[in-house]
């Protein structure tokens, strides 16, 4: 057994008549390394995962202090174990404190989700480049710019650069296949490559303008286009001065609509601030990226609290936004924090802590600055603003959704865990399919008072009668719960089923059968005109007889989130379908083509990408595929295209 193994090992084992945590015993065994700490409770729940260049000294501050925050002197008075690792380094201990809060979601941890990434500007690897959106891990091969805080800057990047660099975004498979240019290149958002309008030479070099624009070198860009429409017009070419004069313009035309214009040379710089109210915290992330100020993204983060007197202070929030959020992603050279109303002494301790954390996960030098200047401090006050703006939306939406969720909660009379109405869990489920073809359950998830996108799921449904609605629904409804009677997942407070009497005693049967609570299981029948404020609320037969049916009416604010989380169940169904119908579809008429087997099916499809392209390509585009002869293609050619003949 390696140290780092031993070191995990319980360092006190828990039972119910053991005596209470002894703080003392358990820290003369700590080493002075570096490494990760857990705190558990005598329930065996995860209270906290922290890091430390010291784990002795980290440990005893926690147990050796009088001057705790109530929230930190709360989890210690529930502290009944520990368990430590050692690791070689404190960069090394920061990367497992992240994956294991991931892992074992502490209470007492600022949690900040991760199912969102941030999108890139991509510049693909192909000999004329295409310039694309993209979400995602990034690979060698192409260019990366970003990330930027949300799509729509992103799309607005791409914009300009298709008006002033003429880049391609289409996709690959369309590119190669072209004969003339798109409406793109007729109207001159795009040079064309496609068919020849551009040189290599000249398109790389509008690849290399367009990658120095991103980096912020807008200014040598708007130098060297002036060059060129002055050299333009002296040898009358004035045509070709007018296409120099327009991109001048419309870079200056960028330059102007920043809100914000970059000093001092930052290119790269990351703005972060933190408001807090109410019990509830929110972090604004600012990005600067190539000397643009791209906006701003608000994070809200899981404090395990909502108390106000037991809030975590900025600098810890900020800290712990800053150990998830750069964990996986690229630290800049320069970040700006807000410390509003600390104490001098505190915030540059904060800062500095900031600083060795960010620089040892970049491995390079990174400056944090929390009393910036001239366009810095604008910088960091459009921050703090907007952390404030998106904290009182937030603040705002959450009251109404509550008082729907409480409403809810009484109707129903379910008591969610812990009386906290935050931990009332529903699951929704429909079925979606047309006439029987690609059939698809969804699966969608409401906590915390929100729907929760990452928890979602779909359901492929086979083996059944097409059109069969219950024998679906039986499907997804014991695939969905039959690892709750293993104890592999948790039954939710409701189980939403999208239909009347028919649904719902089906889903009686399957947690009859799976021996589940059915007292959970609520239907959703459509009213008249299946119009939102009309249904009725069927609940299953039980030993005590059934309840009777509710309607609740057009103006219940219960009835209100019902019909909100029933029709994001019906929405994820529908597109999954459709999704699925597509796929489907474009496989069936592939199949139907004489003389085409698996191998040579693949084979059109990687070349052309998808029957749309297919069926748009000549008779030699088609002969070009390897394996297709001349004769094959104009058979294929002819099946697709024959008048009045449907494949």
């Amino acid at each position: 057994m390696t140290q780092s193994e031993a070191a995990a090992l319980p360092l006190s084992s828990e039972t119910e008549d053991a005596p209470t945590f002894d703080a003392a015993k358990e820290l003369r065994t700590l080493p002075n390394l570096p490494g990760c700490y857990r705190y558990f409770d005598r329930d065996g729940q995860c209270l906290y995962v922290g890091k430390a260049r010291d784990l002795k000294r980290r440990v005893s501050s926690y147990f050796q202090k009088n001057d705790l925050s109530p929230r930190i002197a709360i989890m210690v008075s529930q502290i009944a174990r520990l368990e430590t690792t050692v690791t070689r380094s404190e960069a090394e201990a920061l990367l497992l404190e992240n994956n294991l809060i991931k892992t074992l979601s502490p209470k007492y941890n600022i949690l900040f989700r991760d199912d969102k990434s941030y999108p890139y500007v991509r510049l693909g690897p192909e000999e004329f480049p295409r310039l694309s959106y993209y979400r995602g891990g990034v690979d060698r091969k192409s260019r990366f710019f970003g990330p930027y805080p949300n799509s729509s800057a992103v799309r607005d990047a791409i914009q300009i650069m298709q008006k002033v660099f003429g880049l391609r975004t289409c996709e690959n498979s369309v590119f190669l296949n072209r004969e003339r240019p798109c409406l793109l290149g007729q109207i001159g958002r795009c040079s064309a490559p496609c068919v020849g309008a551009v040189t290599r030479e000249a398109y790389a070099a509008d690849i290399e303008r367009a990658a120095a624009f991103l980096e912020g070198r807008t200014r040598d860009i708007v130098a060297e286009f002036e060059k060129k429409m002055w050299e333009a017009s002296e040898k009358w070419a004035f045509e070709e001065a007018a296409v120099w004069r327009d991109r001048v313009a419309a870079l200056t035309t960028v330059q102007h609509q920043q809100a914000v214009e970059t000093t001092g040379g930052d290119t790269d710089a990351d703005i972060i601030a933190a408001a807090r109210l109410g019990g509830v915290a929110c972090v604004n992330l600012a990005m600067v990226r190539g000397g643009r100020h791209l906006g701003d993204r608000p994070s809200f983060p899981k404090l395990g609290v909502r108390s106000e007197a037991l809030m975590p202070d900025a600098a810890e929030i900020i800290e712990a936004f800053a150990a998830q959020h750069y964990a996986d992603m690229h630290v800049p050279s320069v970040v700006i924090v807000s410390y509003p109303g600390m104490p001098p002494e505190e915030k540059s301790r904060a800062q500095t802590a900031l600083a060795d954390m960010l620089t040892g996960m970049a491995g390079r030098r990174v400056t944090v600055v929390s009393e910036p200047r001239e366009t810095r401090r604008r910088w960091q006050e459009m921050c703090e603003k907007g952390a404030e703006i998106a904290l009182s939306r937030r603040i705002s939406e959450e009251g109404s959704q509550m008082t729907r969720l409480r409403e809810l909660i009484e109707i129903l009379g379910f008591e969610p865990e812990d009386g906290d109405p935050l931990k009332f869990r529903i699951e929704c489920f429909d079925i979606s399919h047309t006439a029987g073809e690609a059939t698809q359950a969804s699966c969608v998830v409401f906590e915390e008072g929100r729907m929760q996108s990452s928890l979602y799921r779909r359901f492929n449904i086979t083996g059944i009668e097409p059109g069969d609605d219950y024998a679906a629904m039986r499907q997804v409804l014991e695939r969905r719960y039959r690892p709750v009677t293993r104890g592999e997942a948790r039954l939710p407070d409701v189980v939403l089923v999208d239909g009347g009497k028919g649904q719902v005693e089906m889903a009686r049967r399957v947690f009859e059968e799976l021996g589940l609570d059915l007292g959970v299981i609520v239907g959703v029948a459509k009213g008249e005109g299946r119009k939102t404020g009309l249904e009725t609320l069927i609940f299953p037969e039980m030993d005590g007889g059934r309840r009777e049916p509710l309607v609740l009416g057009t103006m219940s604010r219960a009835l209100m989130l019902i019909a909100e989380v029933r029709d994001e169940a019906h929405r994820f169904a529908i597109t999954g379908m459709r999704a699925k119908r597509a796929r489907t579809r474009q496989s069936s008429r592939l199949e139907d083509l004489e003389g085409i087997g698996p191998k040579r099916r693949a084979r059109l499809l990687s070349h052309f990408g998808g029957m749309k392209q297919l069926s748009n390509a000549s008779e030699e585009d088609i002969a070009r595929v390897d394996g297709i002869s001349a004769a094959l293609a104009a058979k294929i050619y002819a099946q697709l295209h024959h008048a009045g003949e449907s494949v």
